[in-house]
């Protein structure tokens, strides 16, 4: 069983993909964890200590996501990493689709707070564009992080009752890499 603080920070996750920003309080935080009112509050006295930790807590899923998500090494060619990029948006629009709506309501509150996953993403994508011998790297690498952004948006709002086609998502970011 988790951790108290984990148990609050999973459950604001939960409370944020489903109700959005303004949804945030200690008492919604307290119900969704089926804990007395006032817990919350004694871990995360304000409202921003409370997003500051969901943040926090946010990085830390992302992380153990790609590590059991995540390529075994670096793709062998742009269909290969073409695969493996709509294999993770197919993974985040469905199983792990309430994460992906509370990151996307905390980055419209909070921008800042996706700036350097945002890079990093975007530096992974260029080095391992230009290892495969993609001209433009940098370029491409911007317009397919752009490209699975839309799709993961699309997937949760207006797209929301579409099954994922892995295989659809796959051939845009090959024509995207100019393969």
């Amino acid at each position: 069983m988790p951790d108290r603080r984990t148990l609050l920070l999973d459950a604001a996750l939960a409370v944020v993909a489903d109700k959005g920003m303004k949804g945030l309080t200690h008492r919604a935080v307290d119900t969704a964890a089926g804990l007395s009112e006032g817990t919350t509050s004694n871990y995360y006295r304000n409202r921003a200590a409370l997003v500051d930790a969901v943040l926090d807590r946010l990085l830390e899923l992302d992380a153990a996501l790609l590590r059991e998500q995540g390529p075994a090494g670096p793709p062998k060619d742009a269909g290969e990493l073409a695969s493996q990029l709509a294999s993770m948006v197919v993974m985040l629009a469905g199983r792990h689709a309430g994460l992906t709506r509370a990151r996307l309501a905390l980055s419209l509150d909070k921008p800042e707070s996706v700036t350097a996953g945002h890079f990093q993403l975007v530096g992974g994508l260029e080095h391992a564009l230009a290892a495969l011998g993609v001209p433009d790297s940098q370029a491409r690498a911007r317009d397919v992080a752009d490209y699975g952004d839309g799709v993961l948006l699309h997937l949760l709002t207006v797209r929301r009752d579409e099954q994922p086609d892995a295989a659809a998502i796959a051939a845009a970011v090959r024509r995207l890499v100019g393969n």
